[in-house]
């Protein structure tokens, strides 16, 4: 289980600050022609999705642990 302080960074850069990245860059990409747009997306998209299961399980650990007392 990890502290509220590591749970609620990791929270705000899967919710805030990954999807504003690579919301940034594709558009960015497109007006200016940076390169590896789609890849550069998509590794964003997937490092999001791996962090939302890691809030997930982390959510699903702590509701069960305070179900028990």
């Amino acid at each position: 289980m990890m502290k509220n302080t590591t749970y609620d960074k990791i929270k705000w850069i899967a919710l805030i600050l990954l999807p504003g990245l690579g919301t940034l860059y594709a558009a960015l990409s497109q007006i200016w022609g940076l390169p590896y747009g789609e890849q550069i997306v998509g590794t964003i998209a997937a490092l999001d999705t791996f962090l939302g299961a890691l809030i997930g399980v982390s959510s699903a650990v702590y509701a069960g642990k305070e179900g028990k007392n």
